[in-house]
């Protein structure tokens, strides 16, 4: 696929990197020509300096001929305007914008073809509310992700000493409890002096203390598979109460704006360094919330304000380093959990296995709508995971047994890249290409099937895969692809 970048900004940059490991053909417009060289240094891409709102800017990346603008400048009107001559006058057929602003939010007059042509609005701020969001609700968990719809999740969880499932094998687990639906799809374990090593999953793995556990399950069970893989028999679920979120920008202020929408259900402090920044956010938050101007990596302020008492510490700033340095605080004055934002990918990795319980990269949250539009054949939801290095993917199985490669057959007779691992699949969604040629809807409730080896793949059935390395994405949109001479 075709690709032009608007914008070689951090998400910028983190966008290129994951297509660019996907053999697309990339080319990134900046106004910037050194971050251009720096960027053509590292990765196998084409720069053109210049501004996206220029037609001859827009020529010279190629726009003739290119299947999908993503525009991710600083500016929101540079990425709307960019969309609208990518139209006019160059016909691209996907076009994506990065707006930051609210105000577009279900205009589709504004953003719709007599608008600003825009297929598909995203917001790096506003993924990573709902994505923090989550981790609220499921304390335990290290990540949270949703599947058709919110019906099915994929969660990843640190197993700890005592858990019911710890110290178990996984074909244990199915014997002993073969009514809780869900697929563990991969282990991440910790070894001394290297990265955490990827352990395939499959009857006779044993789980350790210290795992990371990747768990596809429907929705009403994530409770009862995180507590069954960090807490110790009979210890209750603790939920999150008390927040303390460090640092006022957007993503402080939207997220703070969100859970204050539940009165009385979280207490909120915000410690924000600027003052004025600190007037505006007591004039944009209700009274309950707390707005305290100080240093996040001030000890004194910390203590003063009860950080042992803190269920979820989040530090938001824009700065990596302040981020890390008042969660590592924040944790040995006794905070329950940190989270840090982290936009260096070499930082985030760093982090990964310190006190810091979650390193997030906003760029990470927000990818998968963006490989949602690149992916081929009826791809509904992307994931990225591990940095980049993994990914959780849901396709459609389209067609009858003589169009399709899987309509019709077992999971064991399809031909499975030997790593890619089937989590589950839901079953009697709505199939919206039905409904959009009249054809009749399956009523049946939707289902979540944890699939053996006898299942049989039915056409419309959404199905979650565990891809741990990348490079097996391709073969899998290839094998669920239809054509009508597949014999």
């Amino acid at each position: 696929m075709k690709i032009i970048i608007l914008g070689a900004g951090r998400v910028g940059q983190s966008v290129a990197d994951s297509l660019v490991s996907e053999r697309n053909d990339i080319t990134v417009i900046d106004t910037d020509a050194e971050r251009l060289r720096d960027l053509e240094s590292r990765y196998d891409l084409r720069g053109v300096v210049g501004s996206g709102i220029e037609p001859n800017v827009l020529a010279e990346a190629g726009a003739h001929d290119t299947d999908l603008l993503i525009a991710c400048a600083a500016q929101d009107e540079t990425n709307l305007v960019c969309c609208k001559i990518a139209q006019l006058m160059f016909n691209i057929p996907k076009r994506i914008a990065r707006v930051r602003s609210t105000g577009f939010e279900g205009e589709e007059r504004l953003v719709g073809p007599e608008g600003f042509a825009v297929d598909r609005i995203i917001c790096p701020e506003e993924s990573l509310t709902r994505y923090i969001a989550k981790l609220i609700d499921y304390p335990e968990a290290m990540q949270v992700r949703e599947f058709a719809g919110g019906r099915a999740c994929l969660v990843s969880v640190r197993a700890r000493v005592g858990a019911p499932m710890v110290g178990h094998t996984i074909g244990d687990l199915r014997e002993k409890a073969p009514e809780l639906a869900m697929r563990m799809v991969a282990i991440y374990r910790r070894f001394p002096d290297e990265p955490d090593r990827f352990i395939a999953c499959d009857g006779r793995t044993r789980i350790e203390p210290g795992d990371e556990v990747f768990v596809l399950a429907a929705q009403e069970r994530i409770a009862d598979v995180l507590g069954a893989l960090h807490r110790p028999h009979a210890q209750p679920s603790k939920p999150v109460r008390r927040i303390m979120i460090a640092g006022g920008g957007r993503v402080g202020l939207r997220l703070a704006r969100q859970l204050a929408q539940a009165p009385g259900r979280y207490n909120i402090k915000i410690i924000e360094d600027h003052a004025e920044r600190c007037v505006e956010l007591a004039s944009s938050l209700p009274t309950d919330v707390l707005v305290l101007q100080g240093d996040t990596t001030d000890e004194d302020l910390l203590g003063d304000e009860g950080i042992e008492e803190v269920d979820l510490f989040l530090a938001l700033t824009d700065d990596d380093e302040d981020n890390i340095m008042s969660c590592l605080l924040a944790k040995r004055m006794g905070a329950s959990r940190v989270l840090a934002l982290i936009n260096r990918r070499s930082y985030a990795d760093l982090m990964h296995g310190t006190q810091i319980d979650i390193a997030l990269s906003p760029a990470q949250a927000m990818l998968g709508e963006l490989l949602a539009y690149v992916r081929q054949g009826d791809v509904q939801a992307v994931h990225s995971l591990r940095r980049g290095v993994a990914e959780a993917l849901e396709i459609v199985a389209r067609g009858d047994r003589k169009s399709s490669r899987v309509v019709g057959r077992k999971v064991s007779d399809l031909q499975l890249p030997r790593d890619v691992h089937m989590g589950l699949i839901v079953r009697g969604l709505p199939d919206a290409h039905g409904a959009a040629e009249g054809a009749p809807q399956d009523l049946r409730e939707p289902e979540v099937i944890i699939p053996r080896s006898s299942t049989v793949i039915e056409s419309n059935d959404h199905v979650v895969f565990f891809l741990p390395h990348k490079r097996l994405v391709r073969d899998v949109e290839k094998l669920f692809r239809v054509s009508a001479t597949f014999f």
